[in-house]
């Protein structure tokens, strides 16, 4: 079987990453609307699907650009740039082509990125559901909350508790199902949730849905690659070492860029303010050239340029690791993954400080709904509260430098 044509032969990263950025004034036009709608419009999704985005990562072999990981990365910052929400929900609909290339069987990829290789995949990590063993797979039932892009996705990947046919504890794996075997519930955009109200969080329930056996694979590939000495499914069919996908720390990048270009955002709302409002108690003075409002500006840039240069920083390691074990078989350890991770939280971190100061300083009338500063200040505090700004990775980092061993499915 050939490859599947690209619908563009001949894009180049820098074209993409232009029209990225030629995306963002309809992304911010449109942020109000798209955040009550719960995701971005038919309008940005059809630029999207046109213009290449959705394959960057996808394998060439199923008519995908592939890529590098840096082109993806620096294509979400400016999405996110022009709607921090709009960038995640694009995120996370876009970037499970990589996991589904990195570790399903060739079969099972070939059924799934299908005969033109459209395939936009959401993604839950948690496990849950029922799932009943049939001939030639399971009958999966349940409800995957927060599967951020689903409302423009084609397929859903999910995770679930599965027992080995000899018994012994369960065994987390993923799995994953085109859109005519679930439903998306009506329970994310507008009031919500507090932040990323366009991010497309909905939950997904299956009821009763057939998953061949083929389409599992074990969910043993979030930190090392120690188990997997001759590669994935994905570097012996693709030849890319991207695809050993090992996804902590490649999930932590992605999250950096959706922040960078989230206080890139907030630093050009910010901006505009200081050049055209005046300061309180002495009207003749612009906050352009008020001491207190320049430290903060300048210390805003400071930490956002620091987030953007960690996260590509992190996002090079991230290839670097895959190369070193395609040139020298040297496995990814849980230390190394942890250390993408790390840095790429740093940047995360920078991001949303420079967000949170800005919002502080600039004055009572920002907090109203409708105000941009509000909303980037509410949408960093969704990355606040989620799990990959926990205390779980901090503590994987400790435990393996302790050399105390890791929780599956972690180990």
């Amino acid at each position: 079987m050939g490859n599947l044509p690209q619908p563009e032969p001949g894009l180049t990263a820098d074209t993409l990453i232009a029209r990225a950025a030629a995306l963002r004034p309809l992304l911010y036009e449109q942020q109000e609307q798209s955040d009550a709608r719960g995701r971005y419009s038919d309008e940005v999704h059809e630029r999207l699907l046109r213009e290449g985005f959705y394959r960057i990562l996808q394998p060439r072999m199923f008519g995908g650009y592939e890529f590098s990981l840096e082109t993806y990365i620096r294509a979400v910052m400016e999405l996110s740039h022009g709607h921090p929400a709009g960038g995640w929900c694009f995120t996370l609909a876009a970037s499970h082509g990589l996991v589904l290339a990195s570790h399903w069987p060739l079969e099972a990829q070939r059924e799934l990125f299908g005969a033109d290789g459209d395939f936009r995949c959401a993604m839950t990590a948690g496990p849950t559901g029922t799932y009943r063993r049939v001939d030639g797979g399971y009958i999966v039932s349940g409800v995957h909350p927060f599967a951020s892009g689903i409302p423009v996705s084609t397929h859903f990947m999910g995770a679930g508790l599965l027992r080995s046919d000899g018994g012994g504890a369960p065994q987390i794996v993923y799995f994953v199902v085109p859109r005519e075997r679930f439903e998306i519930l009506p329970d994310w955009g507008g009031e919500r949730s507090l932040g990323m109200q366009a991010s497309g969080s909905n939950s997904v329930k299956l009821m009763e849905a057939f998953v061949p056996e083929h389409h599992f694979v074990p969910a043993n590939v979030m930190l090392s690659s120690e188990h997997l000495p001759q590669g994935t499914h994905g570097t012996r069919a693709h030849g890319n070492p991207m695809y050993l996908g090992i996804l902590a720390g490649w999930f932590s990048c992605e999250f950096g860029a959706i922040f960078t270009g989230t206080a890139r955002a907030a630093l050009e709302e910010f901006e505009q303010l200081l050049r055209t409002k005046k300061m309180t108690f002495n009207p003749q003075i612009p906050r352009s050239h008020d001491a207190f409002n320049q430290e903060t500006f300048g210390e805003a840039l400071s930490r956002t340029d620091a987030a953007e240069a960690l996260t590509i920083a992190a996002t090079r390691l991230c290839m670097e690791l895959s190369e070193r074990w395609a040139r020298e078989g040297k496995p990814i350890t849980a230390a190394d993954t942890l250390r993408v991770w790390s840095i790429s939280r740093e940047g995360c971190r920078n991001a949303c400080e420079a967000v949170e100061m800005l919002f502080k300083a600039a004055g009572a009338s920002v907090s109203k709904r409708g105000e941009r500063l509000q909303r980037y200040f509410r949408d960093v505090q969704m990355y606040r509260v989620h799990i990959q700004s926990q205390p779980l990775f901090p503590q994987m980092k400790g435990q393996v430098q302790l050399g105390i061993p890791l929780p599956a499915p972690f180990a």
